[in-house]
């Protein structure tokens, strides 16, 4: 297929077959995909915690306001943002640049300066809010991955974080959850896998400037 066929592909699954599990080669193609999601300043502000557990599925469910996905899917995927974004944190960062570049600490010593001083002047909240936009980045990515892979998906905003935290004991990993994926395959009996998609027509969504 090309790529518009498989972006035609995709839908949000709304029924998962329960049977039907991903391979290890598939999660982690994800894992990858995740991990190589454009962030700002390519800080990585977020992490991803992968949930491949019925049982711990199973009560994560009413969390998520009885969602069949939650508990359906082949894995779930909860996207978090880290909650320890500080000076300490940026340096972490520009050291982990150097190994892996092998490039001497004078040629990014400004710009580690100025990051340290931008992140150190903004409050907590403002950092979570920006790492929070991120998190949108790295699902369209996921969802994009998905199709092309042949793995179905849903977004999922319906659920409640600070829940979510307490039973995946978030807190302890400095981390916050913002967002689900339940990823799998759709059951077959799902009627909106046989549905067009409704989309505005090119000429209505696009702006063209020549």
């Amino acid at each position: 297929m090309t790529s518009i066929e498989k972006l035609e592909w995709r839908y949000a699954t709304k029924k998962f077959d329960s049977n039907k599990k991903l391979t290890e080669e598939q999660v982690e193609i994800l894992k990858n995909a995740f991990n190589l999601t454009a962030t700002s300043y390519g800080l990585q502000p977020l992490k991803m915690v992968v949930v491949n557990n019925k049982d711990l599925q199973n009560e994560l469910k009413p969390l998520a306001y009885n969602q069949d996905q939650v508990a359906d899917c082949s894995h779930l995927l909860v996207i978090c943002i880290k909650t320890n974004i500080d000076g300490s944190y940026v340096d972490e960062r520009f050291d982990l640049e150097k190994k892996i570049r092998g490039i001497p600490e004078e040629s990014i010593a400004d710009f580690r300066a100025f990051l340290k001083k931008t992140i150190e002047s903004q409050s907590k909240e403002e950092i979570e809010e920006s790492s929070k936009y991120q998190v949108y980045i790295a699902l369209g990515n996921l969802m994009t991955v998905c199709a092309f892979e042949g793995i179905d998906s849903c977004p999922l905003e319906g659920f409640i974080p600070s829940k979510f935290d307490e039973v995946l004991n978030l807190k302890e990993h400095n981390l916050k959850s913002v967002l689900l994926l339940p990823v799998g395959f759709r059951a077959e009996d799902d009627l909106m896998s046989k549905l067009k998609k409704v989309r505005s027509p090119l000429e209505e969504s696009i702006i063209t400037i020549e």
